[in-house]
């Protein structure tokens, strides 16, 4: 078997492993094992990809695979990564395995929850190693639907409002999807739906692409919570419980700006050149909008869901510069913000299941109560706000520099509109680390609470290192991404 189809493989035995499964001790080494191996297998098709590389394979796509499923549309089962999908399956695999500790502890359902969740991941990795257009939709609907369950059954708050909300907007992104892939095959005149091949053919006419290009990139920008159609995003992270929300916004928005880059920019590019200032536009309000929608929240969760979206708009406008430099930062950036953020949504929901309460008016004085997680805290705060050494500095100074070097007074005016995102960012992070973690406990209750248990540190410090490893030394995983991203660019260019 390809090593490819291990990934999807994987999940879907950990779920048979978990039918089977007669107590809590057993749900729990099924997952633990389970995700060791995909995070195993993760860092060794990492190095599988780079020998290839030195190798000299030059191919776009290695380690690929088919075989036909649907001979009258020629919907067929293939595979195939390059850099950026190598990078996102090394994601998916570390926030999968952090995923597992951090629901430990949870009592109701546990055994449902994580059959739910092993099949998100199914859909998840199937996404990022699948080449044929309609495979990766199929999965990309796999990855979805268990959210609505995730969120109304195990989460918290306007669970039921917040499911609903989500599951509906993007199920209408995902009709968009579909329209727009079969406009391309039909519209191509090609006898595959090999996104590789039908981009060789680069035979769709203008007219169409004009029509398609906006659907498709709307349809994935519905999940990379593009401007205006972000809302169900914060409603959706606030309500769901910690482990889901650690792979929503970690690895599952991912996916907007990956088929955004993948599929409407690849292979639509004279549309995508054409009207692209409209969503920069559009990308930029979401980068600013953000971030200020950040600064004025209560909550631990909407504070991180609205940052998300600040962060997340910076990938599409970055994809949407158009050269090498930008689009390697947008990877890097889905690389950063999935760590952060799964990080964030960890410590949020041990410390609420701690204090009981998300309210950051509530909350005072942590630090000499939970010495440890307060530390982490700070460290995910800091690479939040993009501090030199963390990976959120790397991310977002190789976009701003990438979008600034396009010379025309357009784009370098929005590019210094989103730059002013850092700096409130900085604002809201430091605010919010000084309210919470310093100071006087005001909680008489709180003074009892205790700091990490094991497997939470466990969870906690993986995603720190990797964090940092990207941060500091970011060259290995940049020239992995740019080698992929200089035949999409130059394809778009051409």
């Amino acid at each position: 078997m390809n090593i490819l189809s291990l990934f999807p493989a994987v999940p879907l035995l950990m779920m048979l492993g978990l039918w089977v499964s007669r107590n809590t001790k057993q749900i729990h080494a099924v997952m633990v094992a389970g995700s060791s191996v995909l995070l195993g297998l993760a860092v060794a098709l990492v190095f599988i990809f780079l020998g290839m590389r030195a190798d000299g394979q030059t191919a776009e796509m290695l380690l690929t695979d088919s075989f036909m499923w649907y001979k009258p549309l020629n919907i067929e089962y293939a595979v195939g990564v390059d850099g950026i999908s190598v990078a996102m399956i090394l994601l998916s695999a570390i926030i999968v395995f952090t995923g597992t500790f951090a629901s430990w502890k949870m009592k109701d359902g546990v055994k449902e929850f994580f059959m739910w969740f092993c099949l998100l991941s199914v859909g998840v990795f199937g996404f990022f190693i699948s080449v044929d257009l309609f495979t990766m939709f199929m999965f990309y609907e796999v990855a979805l639907i268990p959210m609505y369950l995730l969120i109304g059954v195990w989460g918290t708050g306007k669970k039921e409002y917040s499911a609903m909300k989500l599951t509906l907007m993007l199920m209408g992104g995902s009709a968009l999807i579909l329209i727009g892939i079969l406009g391309i095959y039909f519209g191509s005149g090609a006898t595959t739906m090999n996104l590789n091949e039908i981009a060789a053919l680069h035979n769709i006419p203008v007219e169409m692409q004009r029509i398609w290009f906006p659907i498709i990139f709307i349809g994935f920008g519905v999940l990379g919570a593009l401007f205006p159609f972000h809302t169900w995003s914060p409603d959706g992270h606030a309500s769901a419980p910690t482990a889901v929300s650690m792979l929503h916004a970690g690895v599952l928005m991912k996916l907007g700006g990956y088929g955004c880059f993948r599929i409407a920019m690849y292979l639509l590019p004279e549309a995508a050149q054409e009207l692209s200032w409209i969503f920069i536009i559009l990308t930029t309000i979401s980068v600013v909008y953000g971030a200020f929608s950040a600064c004025v929240q209560t909550d631990l969760k909407y504070i991180n869901a609205y940052s998300s979206v600040s962060h997340c708009g910076l990938v599409l406008f970055a994809i949407l510069m158009m050269n090498t430099t930008a689009a390697t930062g947008a990877v890097l950036q889905m690389l950063s913000h999935g760590l952060m953020t799964a990080l964030f949504f960890a410590l949020i929901g041990m410390i609420y299941g701690r204090t009981h309460t998300r309210d950051i008016r509530e909350l005072s004085g942590l630090m000499k109560i939970m010495p440890f997680l307060s530390v982490c805290y700070v460290i995910a705060g800091l690479a939040n706000l993009g501090l030199p050494g963390l990976s959120g500095f790397v991310a977002e100074m190789t976009i701003f520099n990438g979008a600034f070097m396009i010379n025309d007074t357009f784009h370098r005016v929005v590019t210094i509109i989103a730059c002013t995102s850092i700096v409130i960012t900085a604002v809201y992070i430091l605010r919010l680390v000084g309210k919470i973690l310093y100071g006087t406990c005001t909680n008489p209750e709180h003074l009892k609470l205790t700091d990490a248990t094991w497997d939470e540190r466990l969870a906690v410090i993986v995603l720190i290192v990797a964090i940092a490893g990207l941060g500091l030394f970011p060259l290995w995983m940049s020239d992995l991404i740019s080698e992929s991203v200089l035949p999409v660019i130059s394809h778009i260019l051409n």
